[in-house]
């Protein structure tokens, strides 16, 4: 041991902040000593830091982005679709009428604004599907008849243009807009707008791109992270009023598809109710349903409350982030013992340097805060080094996964101060052993 390494115990009983100066400088110098086997030991903590860093990251970017869709449809709107009957349970019904008739009816609208109190605006929708032409060009995709307010009421914005008018519903134009995504595959080198696009013999002018947005349809009743899914003809739509659909296409739907013919009639596909307030949204949904009950003798309806599903999402989220936390967690249990393990072997091999300080003077005390102080440095630049890469981990993933990935800054900040208080908690046990070794047996070690 060199001499400028031994402390004065006056010095020390004297001076705190010079004694706990000089135990920081002694714990670089040791771990600075034995580089290859500090840095080997710390990976335990960089990793676990990482992880934890990294996984919240990813969680909150999937979770955000989930809710994100769900807040799209509206927290004051209510949802309802007509759902089209098993074979099983109407094919009797279809052979007899060859018309199947399901789903929602102009009577349903008429008795949820004329009963539910609280109803702000509805706004219908009918679907046709079908290929749209643009000169050889076609695309398979499906023609919605709406209202003019629909955009506001779904929050999806025009990116290109406009969206038909009310006069433009009421006088009948062959008008449609299109969604960002059919936009690109029927036009694929020029703008569509000012174009005539065709729907089976029905020909409308194109006078705006609305943006693309997941439809309801495609929301699960389980919620949260993953009640979203794709189907193949995501985002192939084309808007047209809703009263020019039914008058270019009219009451029965017709379907030609290989070699196959069904007749369908159904009023509306889908109907959005704004309720006033938010608070009043669950009541009215419980109405609604008992409208629907009392008019419909079989489950051809489904009624979907985005509020509902939000506060699902914020729930599973809150279980995603716990479970992935706990994971990562787990990893940095496994540092702190690998810090543990190395501390203990340390003591072992400064068995006679204890001694030697004891035999000087130095109390129990001094032993102990300069073996913690080694720990907590030893966690410290382990926790640092987990910060950093647990920041840069999620980037890349964004970057070349194309994945939304959010770190708040509780995140590293928490990270961090586990990975101390692991350095406190595993190093305490060791730097006890350390200050409990008697003094004549330390420096009779070899």
């Amino acid at each position: 041991m060199r001499p400028e390494e031994i402390i004065d115990p006056r010095r020390l009983r004297g001076l705190s902040p010079w004694r706990l100066k000089r135990s920081i400088f002694l714990g670089f110098k040791s771990i600075w000593m034995r580089k290859l086997r500090s840095l080997l030991t710390a990976l335990g903590i960089v990793f676990g830091v990482c992880s934890v860093i990294s996984m919240l990251a990813i969680g909150e970017g999937a979770s955000y982005e989930a809710q994100q869709q769900i807040k799209d449809l509206g927290s004051q709107n209510i949802i309802l679709q007509s759902v089209k009957p098993s074979n099983t349970s109407t094919a009797g019904e279809q052979t007899r009428s060859l018309v199947l008739e399901y789903g929602l009816t102009y009577r349903d609208l008429g008795q949820i604004q004329q009963t539910v109190p609280g109803v702000n605006v509805v706004v219908p929708n009918r679907r046709v599907k079908d290929f749209v032409w643009f000169r050889s060009n076609s695309v398979d995709a499906t023609a919605v008849g709406t209202v003019s307010w629909y955009p506001k009421m779904r929050n999806r914005d025009i990116v290109a243009g406009r969206f038909f008018s009310e006069i433009e519903g009421i006088r009948t134009d062959p008008v449609c807009i299109l969604t960002e995504k059919l936009a690109k595959q029927l036009f694929p080198l020029h703008s569509p707008v000012g174009k005539t696009v065709r729907m089976r013999t029905s020909y409308f002018r194109v006078i705006g791109i609305i943006e693309d947005q997941v439809d309801a349809t495609q929301i699960e009743e389980g919620g949260g992270a993953g009640a979203i899914e794709a189907s193949s003809g995501e985002g192939m739509e084309m808007f047209v009023p809703i009263s020019v659909l039914k008058d270019h296409f009219g009451e029965v739907l017709f379907k030609y598809r290989s070699g196959s013919f069904e007749a369908e009639k159904v009023d509306l596909h889908e109907v959005t109710v704004q309720v006033e307030s938010p608070d009043d949204v669950v009541a009215a949904a419980k109405a609604i349903q008992t409208i629907l009950e009392k008019n419909h003798n079989k489950q051809d309806y489904k009624v979907t409350v985005p509020l509902e599903l939000l506060q699902r999402a914020e729930r599973t989220k809150q279980i995603f982030n716990i479970v992935l936390g706990s994971i990562a967690a787990i990893s940095l249990i496994v540092g702190g013992i690998g810090i543990m393990n190395i501390m203990l072997a340390t003591v072992t091999e400064r068995t006679r340097e204890i001694g030697i300080r004891r035999a000087l003077g130095a109390r129990k005390n001094d032993i102990v805060l300069q073996f913690l102080i080694e720990t907590i440095l030893l966690s410290g630049i382990g926790g640092l080094i987990g910060v950093g890469l647990g920041i840069a981990v999620p980037q890349v993933i964004s970057h070349f996964a194309e994945m939304k990935t959010i770190i708040h800054i509780w995140a590293p900040t928490i990270a961090f101060s586990i990975s101390v208080l692991i350095g406190v908690v595993f190093g305490i046990y060791p730097a006890l052993r350390a200050a409990a070794m008697s003094p004549v047996e330390a420096l009779r070690h070899e």
